[in-house]
């Protein structure tokens, strides 16, 4: 075990430095590589720093805080494809133990069904039963649960802080759902 959390640790910490170490503000389209910049459809896309500069900032991933956006009202994304699709925003927290040495883990619902329907997630990616998710951090690198969105469209799996975010030895709770009442309530 400790070998798979050496390597794990070193892994995020190079794809850190990586995401540390490009420019300061957006690349353009033709030098991102990954638009192709001799394609003709090149000219008709929008540069990231003219689509994005006026979106409240984040430190990572494309350097958007894409939930500010949403409740500041910077954005209005549509919820659903189907008009039928009720979306129920859930303020729970789910807290994980289940890793090693990092602090716990709190999943907040409330962002997540703030964008999405329930059934994006439940039963495909996670099923919603107690203990029936081996959730692990080579499954989620390898684009399974939680990496499914995150490092892909979602802040990126090099801020680690933001999901191992309960210091478990201020935590005064129990693991799992939690109830109504706030986890910083929970935490002395």
């Amino acid at each position: 075990m400790m070998k798979a959390t050496s390597f794990l640790t070193s892994l995020l910490f190079l794809l850190s430095l990586n995401t540390a170490q490009g420019a300061p503000g957006w690349k353009a389209l033709t030098n991102d590589e990954v638009h192709d910049p001799t394609s003709p459809a090149i000219g008709i896309l929008q540069e990231p720093a003219t689509a994005l500069a006026l979106l409240p900032s984040d430190t990572s991933g494309n350097r958007v805080s894409w939930i500010r956006a949403l409740r500041e009202r910077y954005i209005q994304p549509r919820t659903n494809i189907y008009p039928e699709t009720e979306i129920k925003v859930l303020d729970m927290d789910i807290i994980m133990e289940l890793t090693g040495e990092m602090p716990l883990v709190r999943f907040p619902h409330k962002p997540h069904t703030e964008w999405l329907d329930c059934d994006n997630c439940h039963d495909k990616i996670f099923i919603e039963k107690v203990g029936a998710n081996p959730v692990n951090m080579f499954a989620i690198l390898a684009g399974e649960y939680c990496g499914r969105c995150h490092g892909a469209v979602a802040f990126p799996l090099t801020e680690c802080n933001r999901c191992h975010s309960v210091d478990r030895a201020t935590f005064t709770g129990q693991p799992g759902a939690q109830p109504e009442k706030k986890v910083s309530e929970l935490i002395n």
